[in-house]
């Protein structure tokens, strides 16, 4: 089934978020502050989670949203802390009434976009981080990559998000943000980053969780490293924490379970070995389609004549290599049974 094209007006469930935690203790994240408009068709993949009717502590009901990034027709990933229970206990289920993804829409609120429906939830155990499966499937946006190799120390990160404009007003963001962050730590789960452009305290917002932290591709094409987990106050200069996803792709690639295609970016690293295999290859075909016929002629004649063949019945090999009495017993001939094989295990994150 297809997914089915929305319009009209979606109301943006954003809602005050009671954290209930100490001062100076880091809240999830939940919008980027101080970052700039994404312009309509750009960083189609991110997705809008919204989440209606979740359980509320006095009881009632209240509306919620995370962001996150399309990886495949059915699969959506975000935070693993997007869905919890009345505990604060993270689970692997739907929590809220209903909860839809729409994805390919900048303009919150605005038309066009693909909309689809949560129909289950799946939880890392080692990461801040949540698989999604939609039904319909998201067929016709180009899905993020999910990089395989982790982003280094100094390097720039793109972020898209759904979330606040500012944590302290409360002022929703009223079409997708972006920002760029430099990464200031890896972890063996996280990712610390922190704002570049267009400023300093450009940082993760309240409903960014879950949002995609990309990078470009030798290729051109983006690659997921991590989603937005946990960070201060928003805006804030310093640090932001993100979960990564580049140790996750074993994880990942068995829970989808083969009901869809995972896109893999192999970074920079594979790329430039490839190049060099490649290169190589390269080299020593030119070299044999170069060689001129009277060289490799002569090549062949002297490493006859040093080495000859046993079944060369010519003066320069069978007689030449009789050191003992002519027509005495051969040797026992010996052969090589083959050659073992180790399979190349992929490391699973």
């Amino acid at each position: 089934m297809r997914a089915k094209t929305t319009g009209g007006v979606v109301a943006v469930m954003i809602g005050l978020v009671v954290t209930g935690l100490a001062v100076g203790v880091p809240a999830p994240a939940l919008a980027i502050a101080h970052g700039e408009d994404v312009a309509g068709g750009r960083y189609a993949f991110s997705a809008l989670l919204s989440m209606t009717g979740l359980p509320a502590p006095d009881h009632g009901r209240r509306d919620s949203s995370c962001s996150g990034a399309l990886i495949a027709a059915t699969w959506v990933i975000t935070a693993g802390h997007c869905f919890r229970d009345g505990d604060g206990e993270r689970v692997g289920r739907t929590v809220a009434e209903r909860t839809t993804v729409t994805v390919g829409r900048a303009e919150v609120g605005g038309d066009g976009g693909r909309e689809s429906e949560v129909v289950a939830v799946h939880q890392s155990q080692t990461a801040d981080v949540a698989l999604v499966e939609i039904d319909p499937p998201i067929d016709d946006i180009e899905p993020l990559r999910v990089g395989v190799t982790p982003a280094g120390v100094g390097e720039v990160v793109r972020l898209t998000g759904f979330g606040l404009l500012d944590g302290l007003s409360g002022r929703p963001a009223d079409r997708l943000q972006t920002g760029e962050f430099t990464v200031t730590g890896v972890g063996e789960s996280t990712l610390s980053v922190a704002g570049l452009a267009p400023r300093a305290d450009t940082s993760a917002c309240a409903h960014d969780s879950g949002g995609p932290y990309f990078r470009a591709g030798p290729d051109g094409h983006a690659e997921l490293v991590g989603v937005v987990s946990r960070g201060p106050t928003c805006p804030h200069e310093g640090d932001d924490v993100s979960a990564r996803t580049d140790n996750l792709t074993g994880w990942i690639s068995d829970t989808m379970d083969g009901k869809d295609g995972l896109l893999l970016g192999w970074g920079w690293g594979w790329w430039a070995a490839l190049v060099v295999v490649c290169g190589s290859a390269v080299v020593l075909i030119v070299r044999l389609a170069t060689a001129r016929p009277s060289e490799a002629h002569a090549d062949h004649a002297a490493a006859r004549a040093q080495h000859p063949a046993p079944h060369d019945r010519g003066p320069a090999g069978y007689d030449r290599q009789q050191t003992g009495r002519r027509g005495a017993a051969a040797g026992p001939r010996t052969t090589v049974a083959g050659r073992g094989r180790t399979a190349a295990g992929r490391r699973h994150g």
